[in-house]
């Protein structure tokens, strides 16, 4: 959008706050002289927008008693994807000024949308939780299961869905929903199964059919949807539990095993702040991670460039030993 257009609604915000707004006001606020605030008005009046001039000492602008700007024609899924992007621009880490004007956009849309989507939508909003982008193919849910699904959140409501597993088996499940989460391209929600109360998480481009049920619950105090879908991810049945002792900071540790692939825990020196000494193995940190494959690993391991043990499971040692020794060999070799 070009400067003077973007300028011409700002105007248009100014004068739709009610009142009359002076044209040495008007033309602080846009950065303009008070000629050019005259000429954005006459653009407004182009427009079919009812500007009315306001002579005397306290003259200025203001628009039409009664007139508001009509409400703006999306369709949930339209209204959705456009405040979800905005929302998740800004949450990710978008450049400070971005950001800002993220913020302003997903404002002036929530004000003209009707009452009833605007409830809806801030609801996914205030329910959502954003963790790192990453590498996976984004898999959009259903917007009605989504919105579906953010009212429960918000409202401490059962929820019952039918859920597609990956093998293509369909159930139906009742549960008691913490918290929506985007992870990698894709929606989850977690929270606690009824009956029995186990943790559970789904992916929502599983799940269709959803509705709310009668009663409520409390979640539990401080739950963290995203921590939960991640330490999910970490610690799923594989082929393979990796138990590590590293010698590191969790920061340092985490440039290669995010908290989706492991679970990092301190030892108690680190957690009263002492520092992790590499000739006292106790005060190393504790890594457990579950995986299909090793032969990714010790490549990883080497990148932290930190001390660590494995201490299971033995096959690792042994590729961990073969990398060390072709890397060794290739290190003596003749380079001709």
């Amino acid at each position: 959008m070009s400067r003077p257009t973007a300028r011409v609604l700002t105007l248009l915000e100014l004068l739709q706050s009610g009142g009359t707004r002076t044209v040495a006001e008007l033309a602080d606020r846009l950065g303009v002289d008070e000629r050019t605030v005259r000429r954005y008005a006459d653009h407004l009046l182009d427009l079919d927008v009812p500007v009315e001039s306001v002579r005397g000492r306290y003259g200025g602008y203001r628009l039409a008693p009664g007139y508001r700007l009509p409400p703006l024609m999306l369709s949930d899924d339209e209204a959705l994807a456009v405040l979800l992007g905005l929302v998740a621009g800004r949450r990710l880490g978008l450049a400070t000024e971005a950001a800002t004007a993220g913020e302003t956009a997903a404002a002036k849309i929530r004000r003209v949308l009707p009452a009833r989507l605007r409830a809806r939508l801030d609801t996914v909003l205030d329910t959502l939780a954003l963790t790192a982008p990453g590498g996976a193919e984004p898999a959009a849910p259903d917007s009605a299961v989504l919105l579906t699904l953010a009212d429960a959140v918000r409202h401490h409501r059962p929820v019952a869905f039918r859920h597609t597993a990956a093998g293509g088996r369909a159930t139906v499940r009742t549960l008691h929903p913490y918290g929506l989460v985007v992870h990698s391209g894709r929606w989850y929600v977690t929270g606690a199964l009824v009956p029995g109360g186990e943790d559970r998480t789904f992916r929502l481009d599983r799940v269709a059919e959803a509705r709310t049920l009668p009663g409520s619950f409390s979640p539990p105090a401080g739950v963290d949807p995203a921590e939960r879908v991640l330490t999910g991810f970490a610690t799923a049945r594989y082929r393979y539990e990796v138990v590590l002792r590293i010698a590191g900071s969790v920061e340092e540790v985490r440039t290669r095993l995010p908290a989706s692939v492991a679970v990092v825990t301190k030892p108690p020196a680190a957690r009263d702040g002492e520092p992790t000494d590499p000739d006292d193995p106790a005060g190393w940190l504790h890594v457990e991670l579950h995986v299909e494959r090793l032969d990714w690993l010790p490549g990883v391991l080497a990148a932290l460039d930190l001390p660590f043990a494995v201490e299971r499971p033995a096959e690792l040692r042994d590729l961990v030993a073969a990398l060390a020794g072709r890397l060794h060999r290739s290190a003596l070799r003749d380079p001709w």
